[in-house]
């Protein structure tokens, strides 16, 4: 029996509060309007535009220029999403990719290697990166306006928690070295 099953307490089990997908272009235009069209191709979910904060002249990217898209999945879209996006990686995170509260990132290369999209000449191909941040029940009162307070030390995931949370629900295997 797992550490997640084993706990009676309902508050101490994880769970994922939301799926951050970010498609950074580095340049405004055209290549950014087929990067949003992508976006929400693959969300189903209106995506939002980045704003540069410096102007990096090396790269010609000047302040508050639009360089990225963003969009952000909850609940049942952000489980369906993440199924999807961990297939493309065969089902397998690195170690390093977990921080101390929980929380785990991974870079998907082309988005065409996901389930159910074809390839579309006119888009093209292009990469994106996925977080997602897990809590536990309870979290909110950390965040919330009124009534801000400190929470428990066990209130927060840890990273062990969260390979284990991620290891049943979604089948993914944890690989220990960084390459």
């Amino acid at each position: 029996m797992s550490q997640i099953q084993k706990t009676k307490n309902p508050m101490q089990k994880p769970r994922i509060a939301k799926v951050v997908v970010n498609i950074s272009v580095g340049e405004s235009g055209e290549p950014l309007q087929r990067a949003t069209q992508i976006l929400e191709q693959l969300t189903n979910q209106k995506s939002c535009q980045r704003k540069a904060k410096t102007t990096v002249r090396d790269w010609g990217i000047r302040k508050n220029e639009p360089i990225a898209c963003i969009t952000t999945l909850r609940d049942e879209k952000a489980t369906d999403f993440l199924k999807r996006a961990l297939d493309t990686v065969s089902n397998k995170l690195k170690k390093s990719s977990f921080d101390v509260n929980g929380n785990f990132s991974f870079g998907i290369k082309e988005h065409i290697e996901m389930s159910g999209v074809k390839y579309d000449p006119r888009l093209g191909i292009i990469g994106m990166d996925v977080c997602v941040a897990i809590e536990m029940p309870g979290y909110r009162v950390k965040r919330r306006h009124k009534s801000k307070a400190r929470i428990g030390r066990r209130q927060r995931a840890t990273p062990e928690e969260t390979m284990e949370y991620v290891r049943e629900l979604f089948g993914v295997e944890i690989l220990e070295g960084a390459g």
